[in-house]
């Protein structure tokens, strides 16, 4: 769960439910991903109109409901009180492993990210339904959780929010500040630089992780589903560790892509390369962690990291 940004001040006390002037642009599905990009680089999100169908959007609601109804609600304001969080999605649900490979998601991580990296890969999922009686949540940027260590020229996320159920103002629709990450660290919105990511379901909300956003208030009945996928420079800590929330035994059943894209991969050249703790001569030395998947035995059988010509020479 993304922290506050330590070098902001959250927003309390101000009433979000009544928002005024500002909004997100909308994009049909069929948008040219280099225009959907342009206008993410101005305002920070995007909303993309029914991407997923209902076909996919019942199962994803199939897979989800029994680790909503088997979880507790959160423990603290931040967290929200009347609000469910579940992790572990790309172990857990076949649909949400479409959604993390999603084309538009994945163009938008490729394009913005790109910039600050050779790579990028999977940093978060999360399902979270926020219930009746929920207050709206701090304003925060995602890029907090680092600790404000990374400089700010450096766009650490790319963020979707994908709308399970219908997003609105009354049912806790996420509140975004367009053009926020332009701001100085210090600057709190006025209630009409506030906009709802209003927005139907199968469709989604991309986000940066500078742009200041926060949970909405829940006035209705009904509980607002979402489901979290976030991207991240290929050379930071992601949020949620991959590796323990879908180990090895689980990730060896997905797609080679999925797996790259969870970390199972090496980033650049040779971080994230292992040796097999078994016997001598056993296993594997230095190996990218394709090579544990690798039951065909096509890939070399030591030293794949560090002998790889694009290498950083290794310290002697």
């Amino acid at each position: 769960m993304p922290d506050l940004d330590p070098a902001g001040s959250p927003s309390v006390g101000q009433d979000y439910r009544r928002i005024g002037m500002a909004d997100i642009v909308h994009f049909p599905a069929s948008t040219p991903s280099s225009d959907i990009c342009a206008q993410l680089d101005i305002d920070g999100a995007v909303i993309v109109d029914n991407v997923i169908s209902t076909d996919a959007l019942d199962q994803l609601r199939r897979e989800l409901d029994p680790y909503l109804h088997g979880v507790g609600h959160g423990r603290n304001e931040f967290a929200g009180f009347s609000t469910k969080r579940i992790g572990a999605l790309v172990a857990r649900s076949p649909q949400c492993r479409e959604l993390v490979l999603n084309p538009i998601a994945n163009d938008m991580a490729s394009t913005v990210l790109g910039r600050h990296a050779d790579g990028y890969q999977l940093h978060f999922t999360q399902a979270v339904s926020i219930g009746p009686d929920e207050t709206a949540q701090v304003l925060h940027r995602d890029r907090g959780v680092w600790g404000g260590f990374v400089p700010r020229r450096i766009e650490t996320q790319i963020s979707t929010i994908w709308a399970v159920t219908d997003f609105t103002r009354e049912n806790g629709a996420t509140l975004v500040v367009p053009g926020s990450q332009h701001w100085d660290k210090d600057r709190q919105p006025e209630a009409h630089e506030v906009a709802a990511a209003e927005m139907a379901a199968g469709s989604v909300l991309i986000y940066t992780g500078t742009v200041m956003h926060g949970g909405g208030t829940n006035t209705t009945s009904a509980n607002r589903l979402g489901v979290l996928l976030h991207y991240t420079l290929n050379w930071l800590r992601q949020e949620e560790n991959q590796y323990l929330s879908c180990p090895p035994e689980v990730a060896k059943d997905l797609a080679p892509e999925l797996r790259a894209l969870m970390g199972y991969t090496q980033g650049g050249t040779v971080l994230g390369f292992y040796s097999a703790p078994v016997g001598p001569g056993l296993g594997p030395e230095l190996a990218s962690p394709e090579r544990l998947f690798d039951e065909a035995g096509t890939s070399p059988t030591n030293d794949d990291a560090f002998n790889d010509p694009r290498a950083v020479p290794a310290a002697r």
